[in-house]
């Protein structure tokens, strides 16, 4: 069987599904497990993506107010290939190739019709949909049981230990800026993930679409901690341009913010992705809001205290 994998958390379910010997195509921006980047990439950005977040916004909203995507097919790489499975997913234009881009480009390049999976994780359950609709594409689909089992035994162990702490205890309040010009609140899998790792999230709903908020409605809400995990962006890119956040008038007299409870995390690796390692994520937000009970060592790997301004 010849796979291709249009989106990392794809990637991921495919690797560690035991599939990666089968993996023949990536997009451009896999890069987990180690070596999946030295495949053929079969897709790559209309934008640029190493430009402040604010520019990269507004290209965005260019092209998408177009009806076009954010991503195009590579057309003559996907044919050589001649994949049997094609993985991509349906929830964001901006994240990865989306279905319609995708059989666009199979209609157009391919002489056969490959069997096409679309993940549209917006919640802990549908990561294990997505699991076991792609086990069963690659016809395995006990070892999709055997992944989600496993992915679940380490939720549960981590809600147990920390929720066994906190007991009677208020939950710290949790702000997850997922974009910074503007600024975006993170929303889908994440508000659950801080509810399993013990705080209470503000400003979103359980598996509700990200949306942008203003500084006065941070300030309202007053979070405890704030994580900032901008999508796409490593932790280097994140502290080069998180000026975007400590110059905005009004930055430095948040509560979190002048407690030093403010986080930079790697968001391309951890947070925006909904593959197995979200559990790694639960457990690194779990390290930053109880470290007197979660000390997994994630701290200068995944994130680190914001300078303080």
């Amino acid at each position: 069987m010849r796979i291709v994998s249009l989106i990392p958390s794809a990637t991921e379910i495919i690797c560690a599904l035991g599939a990666r010997e089968s993996l023949v195509g990536v997009s451009h921006e896999c890069d987990y497990p180690l070596g999946v980047e030295g495949l053929p990439s079969c897709c790559e950005p209309k934008i640029q993506v190493d430009r402040p977040s604010g520019e990269i916004d507004q290209s965005v909203k260019t092209i998408v107010e177009q009806g076009l995507s954010v991503y195009r097919v590579l057309g003559e790489i996907l044919k050589d290939l001649r994949p049997d499975v094609i993985v991509t997913q349906t929830q964001c234009q901006v994240c990865a190739v989306d279905e319609p881009e995708l059989k666009a480009a199979v209609g157009e390049w391919l002489d056969y019709e490959p069997s096409i999976v679309a993940h549209n994780a917006n919640q802990i359950r549908d990561l294990w949909s997505d699991i076991t609709d792609t086990a069963e594409a690659l016809a395995i689909p006990k070892g999709g049981d055997d992944l989600i089992r496993a992915l679940q035994i380490r939720l549960q162990n981590l809600a147990n230990a920390v929720h066994g702490h906190l007991r009677d205890k208020p939950k710290p309040r949790v702000l997850n800026v997922e974009w910074m010009d503007p600024i975006m609140i993170a929303g889908h899998w994440m508000p659950e993930l801080v509810e399993i790792a013990g705080g209470d999230p503000m400003l979103n709903e359980p598996a509700g679409a990200s949306r942008t908020v203003t500084l006065e409605e941070i300030a309202a809400a007053d979070p405890e901690v704030i994580l900032v995990q901008p999508c796409g962006f490593s932790l280097e890119q994140t502290t080069k341009q998180l000026a975007e956040l400590t110059d905005l008038p009004g930055w430095s007299d948040l509560g979190a913010v002048r407690t030093g409870k403010v986080y930079l995390c790697d968001g391309n690796q951890y947070f925006n992705r909904p593959g197995p390692r979200l559990i790694e994520t639960t457990e690194i937000i779990a390290e930053i809001l109880h470290p007197d009970v979660v000390k997994l060592g994630y701290e200068g790997k995944a994130y680190v205290a914001a300078p303080m301004v």
